[in-house]
């Protein structure tokens, strides 16, 4: 009997574990360098018990004609600025600004996760990672999943780290 309930004990606590540390991720974790990629975000849990009440997401240097699905129940904010990098606009200009955050504000309960949706052309640059930034606001606390990983070291020792897209080489 004592086995049993340590053994379930211990279940629950990895359960909770498992639950505690989720992290806002790309349902998505790689795509072709160069191509459009339909970028969903996913926010799996709230604040500490509570719930989310904005969803901010900055969009990478290097991706651009950047495009937003709205969200029933959301209201959405997206912020222009001048591009780190300006990009080629394939007839021999420059594009020197683009959308740089997209932000989703609304009520997500801590119970429930939920997806936010948007789309851009990635650069062309195969066999590297893009991060995408996430701070998740709840009412008093946040989640600010913006870590982003020293090369060699594994995005999963983080304790928040920014959800990353592998660039793969054109088939």
């Amino acid at each position: 009997m004592k086995t049993t309930f340590a053994a379930l004990m211990g279940a629950a606590v990895l359960a909770f574990s498992a639950a505690a540390t989720a992290h806002a991720t790309l349902e998505t974790s790689q795509a072709v360098a160069g191509s459009y990629y339909k970028a969903v975000v996913r926010i799996g849990h709230g604040c500490e018990g509570k719930p989310t009440l904005k969803v901010r997401v900055k969009i990478p240097n290097g991706v651009s004609a950047v495009k937003v699905m709205p969200k029933a129940g959301w209201t959405l904010d997206i912020v222009k600025g001048p591009l780190a990098t300006p990009l080629d606009d394939g007839h021999g200009g420059k594009i020197t600004e683009g959308v740089t955050e997209v932000v989703w504000s609304g009520s997500l309960d801590d119970a429930h996760y939920d997806e936010f949706v948007l789309r851009g052309k990635l650069p062309d640059a195969p066999n590297t990672t893009l991060w995408w930034p996430v701070v998740q606001e709840c009412n008093g606390a946040a989640h600010r999943w913006i870590e982003i990983p020293a090369a060699g070291q594994d995005p999963h020792s983080l304790k928040e780290p920014a959800p990353g897209l592998k660039l793969t080489p054109k088939p």
